[in-house]
This record gives structure tokens, sequence and C-alpha cells, in this order.
């Protein structure tokens, strides 16, 4: 079973079949060989099982949180009112980058929009400011991915459902270890144009910032603002994460009317955006429902518990393998697909290794970052290469993003080493 459930999922994405097809069929034929009794039956009932979790509903919210921030130019406002606070720092518009990433991810959950949106507004600047192209470059596709690590997060929710566990402690887990990682990658920056001065950026003329700081703080207030109504709706009890998502979506209308720029095109584009990413991540959730399905039922899932168990390692090489697997996983698979497909069959030899399913929801997202900046398949990598005027060798992508993967994985190693970085805000919001 499990050998065939492998060679199944490897050759439809090899293929590059739709994730959701590649997970459906190989439900259907897992099922057809090794069950006891048709199961398709029952795929309609999943299908609405499996899209009618409350939670869910929180998704489309935040991809169109992003989606209007985005287009109304309340990103814009936001990079250059943090610009003059790294104007003395070595490195100075790739640390805003990075620092307009972490802001804008607490407020739109989406790695990609976070990445295209700093991307479109840093990147006419690179050349002028005399930047190093591939670290500059880097920085942006880095700093995109805090957007699911920060709070709120779309993968989060998705892992959430997947594995039933509380959305307000995963959201809680990802405070620290997301600003510590942004943290982790202006340190990165700053290290690299010590060595390489020449790789920050023409020097800028000697005069007072101060100005240009407090002129642009009315700036930050807006996303600042979403971000408490959000989260901070959450731990006050108020709200749930998916009416808390109502009240960010509310708030972020509201402030995109006030800047003048809810327009008919502009909400039309939104809504259009928001429906293709919603209905591409309903298909795949609900195809992964019935395959997860498929798998308990025949005993897949813990034949794969069993077969890894017994291999004998500790808890802690167990653990090393599955994040190698992981990486090397990410080179080849979109991220939202490796989620879905590997999270109802990775989860329980987690449990079963004595870790907290809330710890390595923040350890896999953080695995799925690295993803994203991985070639050949890292999708922030395409992304700011899209947004890239001029064209560009995408090599330049490939090199300026290696530092960055470097410090994903020390944030691992601190994460497994202190787990408490992601388990002591949980604890201390949500006492149980």
């Amino acid at each position: 079973m499990i050998l065939t459930a492998f060679v199944l999922l490897l050759v439809m994405l090899l293929f590059s079949l739709p994730v959701a097809a590649v997970l459906a069929i190989t439900g259907y034929i897992l099922s057809e060989k090794y069950a006891f009794f048709p199961m398709t039956g029952a795929a309609g009932e999943l299908a609405w099982n499996s899209s009618e979790d409350f939670i869910l509903i929180a998704a489309p919210m935040f991809i169109m949180m992003g989606e209007l921030m985005h287009r109304s130019g309340v990103s814009g406002r936001l990079f250059n009112a943090l610009n003059p606070w790294f104007a003395r720092l070595p490195g100075r518009l790739m640390h805003t980058n990075i620092a307009s990433s972490a802001v804008f991810a607490a407020t739109s959950g989406s790695s990609i929009a976070t990445a295209a949106t700093i991307g479109t507004v840093a990147i006419p600047n690179m050349d002028q400011g005399g930047y190093n192209r591939p670290l500059f470059l880097g920085s942006i596709a880095a700093g995109g991915t805090l957007g699911i690590l920060i709070p709120p997060s779309i993968n989060m929710i998705i892992y959430a459902v997947l594995t039933d566990t509380s959305v307000a402690d995963l959201y809680a887990a990802g405070f620290i270890p997301g600003f510590m990682l942004a943290t982790l990658f202006s340190g990165i920056v700053l290290i690299l144009v010590l060595m390489r001065p020449h790789w920050g950026g023409t020097e800028i003329p000697a005069k007072s910032l101060w100005p240009d700081r407090i002129r642009g703080l009315p700036h930050l207030i807006p996303p600042l603002g979403l971000f408490f109504i959000v989260v901070g709706s959450i731990y006050a009890g108020l709200a749930t994460p998916t009416e808390a998502a109502a009240l960010g979506l509310i708030a972020t209308v509201g402030l995109v009317a006030l800047n003048g720029k809810l327009t008919l095109p502009v909400m039309l584009a939104a809504f259009e955006g928001t429906v293709r990413t919603t209905c591409m991540i309903m298909l795949i959730v609900i195809a992964a429902f019935f395959l997860n399905f498929v798998m308990v039922s025949i005993g897949l899932v813990q034949a794969i518990t069993d077969a890894v168990l017994s291999l004998g390692w500790s808890p802690l090489g167990m653990l090393f393998a599955i994040i190698v697997f992981y990486l090397l996983l990410g080179c080849f698979m979109e991220t939202l697909s490796m989620m879905i497909a590997t999270t109802p069959i990775i989860v329980p030899v987690i449990v079963e290794l004595g870790y907290s399913p809330v710890w390595w929801g923040v350890v896999f997202v953080i695995l799925i970052e690295a993803a994203l900046i991985t070639p050949p398949v890292g999708m922030n990598l395409y992304v700011v290469q899209a947004v890239r005027k001029g064209g560009g060798a995408f090599t330049d992508l490939f090199k300026g993003a290696a530092p960055f993967l470097v410090a994903m994985l020390l944030m691992i190693v601190l994460l497994i080493a202190f787990p408490s970085l992601a388990l002591w805000l949980p604890t201390i919001v949500n006492p149980k």
C-alpha cells in the first residue's frame, strides 16, 4: 500500500497534473484496490463535510484583505514610511524590504501576496540605490515567506483543519519565531554587507531623518491597526478566528474607502483574485480529505506510522530525517500541495514521537517557507522574477535566497533546542 501510494503521487506530479486531481485519483485507486467496500460513494459527503468547516471561511477573507491592500496603495505608503528608520543601517533598503514584509504579513496571511506587493514597490529602487542585485532580490523573496508564519496565516488555518489543532494556539506559537526569523534575515543582510560594503548601496547624504520618520508614522497605523483588530479580537475573547477575519476585511474595506481607492475596477480585481485563489485552495482541501479518509480506512496511515517507528531511531534522529525529507520534497513540490498531501501522514508520526502538533506546526511552516525560496519550484522566486521589470538572470534569485535559507535552518535548530520559543506564548494566552 505504501509503495503504491508513493508511486501514484510521484508519477502524476511528475506529469504536472493538477494537484487536486492527483490527490483525488490516488484516493480512488487506493480505494478500489485495497478497501473492503467502495468509498467513492462517500465522496459527496466528504466534500461537503470538508468544506463546511467554519474556520475555512476565514481563508477567502484573509486573501481578499491582501488583495485590497495590494491594489489600493496601502503597501506602498507602508514601505515609504519604514524606509527612513533603516536609512543609517548598512544595507538600508534591504532591511526595509524585510520589515515591510513582516508588517504586511501581519495583515495578508499570504506569502505570494507579500512578495508580489513588496517587490512591486521595492524593486524600482534596486539599481537606483546601487544594491547588490541577488541579495536585494533574495531579501524580497525571503521576506515574503513571513506571510505564512506571522499571524494571521492561511497555511496555519489549513494545518489546523487537517490536524484538528487550535488556530489560536498556532497563531500564538508563530509570533515569537516569526519575528525572530525576520530579525535573523536582517542579521544575515547586515553581516554580508559589513563583509562586502559595496553590496549595501550608495551612501545617502548626511541629514536628519527624524522629520521623515515622524511624517511616515501615520502610514504605519493602518496595517498595524488591522493586525490588532484581527489578532487582538481573537485573544481578547471577542471573536473566533473566522469572525476576526470578517472584522479585518470590513476594516480593510473601510481603509480603502478612506483612501479614495474603493473603485469598481479595484473591487472587481480583488474579487477575481480572491475567487481564483480560494477555488484552488478548496479543491485541493476537498481532494485531500477524500485521500485522507481512504488512507485511514485502509490502514495506510497506521502502516506508515508503524513502519517509521519500527526503524528504532531516536525521536531526534527521526525528526531530523523528516526535516531532510521536507527540504528535499520542497525542491520539487508546490508548498500548499506538499502541506495537504503529507500532513495527514506525517503528523501522526510526529505525535507518536512525543512532539507537540502545535510546535510541529511552526517548524512545518518554516519548512514550507524554505520550499518557497528553494529552486526549481520556489514560488516566491518566480513571483519576484515576474515583478522584476526589464528581465535579468533568474540565477540571481537562487544566489540571493541562499543566505536566507541558512537563517531558516538556524531558526529550526533553535526551535528544536528551545521548544518554548513556540510553546510558551500559547500557554500564556490559552492556559489549559
